[in-house]
């Protein structure tokens, strides 16, 4: 069965029952033992990490995050808002004197406050739950409480996150002027399809990490953010979840707001593709990175792999993390 096959078969009326047969083929639970806490991380080996390496060959890098600042998407959906940068000292500070400093020295200081999933980030392992049940069959009061995740906070895997990154540039080979159509579903036929049209260098290996570019981004920018974050958009089939657990890859990220098609694939659901990927796979999904860069450099030299890191900052007990994250090829 082709995935458009598998896509029309898929019972739009019944996303408890569709959702609970994905998750059951994908479930990974016990697979690296009962007390794992990173998920498909154990796929990206320092082996894996030592060859990425080696990708570095003229030295250009290319930050893939959005900016941090009050002008970002964020509506206050889910009491997310936009970072709020407040100064604390400042040079004005220093030049009336009030800092109180000897000799003339003078400084400046800031605060942000802001959600951790406001702009370029990682969804940790604790973010989303099936049937109140955490990664790796544990249930989810046992994980995160009032005092954040005790268990697969976003830390235990602040360590890991640097191999090899490969790009599909969906939205340049599906798309009009290089911009998937809000709503578009990348079904698995879209994905094998861009890696055989930009060649070998975007194979997906186990271990990697993948970026997929839909374009939406590149919309924002021209008319606005508009309803970016948390309205249609293009993204990730619900049908791709076999290929996103049979690939073996470390984790997948997207220049969207929520890394699925919006609206979801069923005529009631709420990102039904994170219940299967992240409580049942134990998959790190990436959400708003800035690809447009790196797809034009790819496009322009015909490599589509390059040395990524992706640290997230490694707030303890957090259930997902803002992240800088530099391809170098």
């Amino acid at each position: 069965m082709t995935t458009a096959d598998a896509q029309r078969a898929l019972d739009r009326t019944d996303p408890e029952g569709e959702i609970a047969k994905a998750a059951l083929r994908n479930r990974n639970w016990g697979r690296w033992g009962d007390d794992d806490v990173r998920g498909t991380m154990n796929y990206l080996t320092d082996d894996l990490r030592t060859a990425a390496a080696s990708l570095i060959v003229k030295g250009a890098s290319f930050s893939l995050s959005q900016s941090f600042d009050m002008d970002g998407p964020q509506k206050g959906w889910r009491r997310r808002t936009n970072p709020v940068h407040t100064m604390l000292d400042t040079g004005t500070d220093a030049v009336t004197g009030i800092q109180g400093f000897p000799h003339g020295i003078g400084g400046a200081d800031d605060v942000v406050s802001m959600p951790l999933q406001c702009s370029t980030q990682w969804d940790g392992l604790g973010h989303i739950f099936d049937h109140g049940m955490a990664w790796n069959g544990r249930p989810a009061e046992k994980v995160v409480t009032s005092l954040g995740d005790g268990v697969t906070g976003i830390e235990t895997v602040a360590n890991g996150i640097v191999g090899r990154g490969v790009l599909l540039d969906v939205g340049r080979q599906f798309g009009e002027n290089g911009e998937l159509p809000d709503g578009f579903a990348i079904t698995t036929e879209h994905l094998t399809a861009t890696i055989a049209a930009q060649g070998h260098t975007s194979e997906v290996r186990s271990g990697d990490m993948v970026l997929v570019r839909t374009g939406q981004l590149s919309r924002t920018r021209r008319e606005g953010w508009g309803d970016y974050a948390g309205g249609a958009a293009p993204g990730l089939s619900f049908t791709t979840a076999d290929w996103l657990h049979d690939s073996q890859i470390a984790a997948i990220a997207t220049d969207t707001w929520g890394f699925e098609v919006r609206p979801n694939e069923f005529d009631v659901a709420f990102q039904p593709l994170h219940q299967v990927a992240i409580p049942n796979i134990g998959l790190f999904l990436g959400e708003m990175w800035d690809l447009d860069a790196l797809g034009d450099d790819c496009a322009a030299d015909g490599i589509y792999e390059f040395f990524l890191t992706a640290a997230p900052i490694p707030v303890t007990g957090a259930v997902g993390a803002p992240v800088n994250p530099i391809a170098v090829k």
